[in-house]
């Protein structure tokens, strides 16, 4: 479980976050929603460290992360996969060597467990058999579930995954929308997830969390934020052609 407790976080005059409490539960995807410039980039780096809140903290079950000294941080770093909205796979190392990089870097395995390990959790995503590939030869959603796999390689207690269907077709978006769920709940992980992508928010959106002007506007769950009347949040989820249909049914049914 993450717990975050009454983050503020501004640079110069730019007040970004204000007072944002929130809860991202064990075994659950948790979802981080919000137009653009709302401040979700800027609540994920503080979560992990990459900015430092001006006040209030993050907690990793329990953990005071934001007043661990660097030693300790790194400690739980390793604790954390990281799924990056462009992949992010080094183009010169093998599918093999890119899953086995956190493991040669965070781990003391010999090569051997490595190499098992890299065979296990490339099953576990469907491309087992796919180690002397490069990035080059695969495909968009095959470079995600690549990064899924060394996401997972060193068996993490919590994944961020930051815009993970971003330029994927609708059909490899729903695949690893269902990759992202599956794993989460088999690991018994604490899952959060920035995205834009309604269908991630309805499909797999055990808890979502509404970021607005940098606060904490809504929070509930997929089936709470079809039916909420939070102008904010209405504005955001219906606002495709697609999604105002839904909500015109919702309504006809009401009636």
């Amino acid at each position: 479980m993450i717990e975050v407790k009454r983050v503020n976080k501004s640079f110069g005059k730019n007040h970004v976050l204000h007072e944002v409490s929130t809860q991202f539960d064990k075994g659950k995807v948790n979802l981080i929603i919000g137009q653009s410039g709302q401040g979700k980039s800027v609540l994920t780096k503080c979560l992990v460290g990459l900015h430092e809140p001006d006040t209030g903290g993050v907690f990793y079950d329990g953990r005071n992360f934001t007043k661990m000294p660097r030693k300790e941080k790194t400690n739980v770093r390793k604790e954390i996969g990281m799924l990056f909205q462009g992949s992010a796979l080094f183009d010169s190392m093998s599918v093999e060597e890119n899953i086995m990089f956190p493991l040669t870097m965070f781990s003391s395995m010999t090569k051997k467990e490595k190499l098992n390990r890299v065979n296990f959790v490339l099953e576990r995503v469907n491309l087992e058999g796919r180690n002397k590939l490069f990035p080059a030869e695969c495909s968009g959603g095959m470079q995600k579930r690549i990064a899924i796999a060394r996401a997972i390689s060193m068996n993490p207690n919590f994944l961020f995954c930051d815009e993970p269907n971003s330029g994927l077709d609708p059909k490899t978006a729903i695949v690893i929308d269902n990759l992202i769920r599956e794993i989460t709940y088999e690991y018994d992980m604490t899952t959060v997830v920035i995205t834009h992508d309604m269908n991630s928010v309805i499909e797999i959106g055990d808890t979502i969390l509404f970021i607005h002007n940098g606060r904490n506007w809504w929070q509930g769950d997929s089936k709470s934020i079809i039916t909420t009347e939070n102008q904010e949040v209405v504005d955001f989820v219906y606002a495709s052609d697609f999604m105002k249909e839904i909500r015109s049914s919702i309504q006809d049914k009401r009636s």
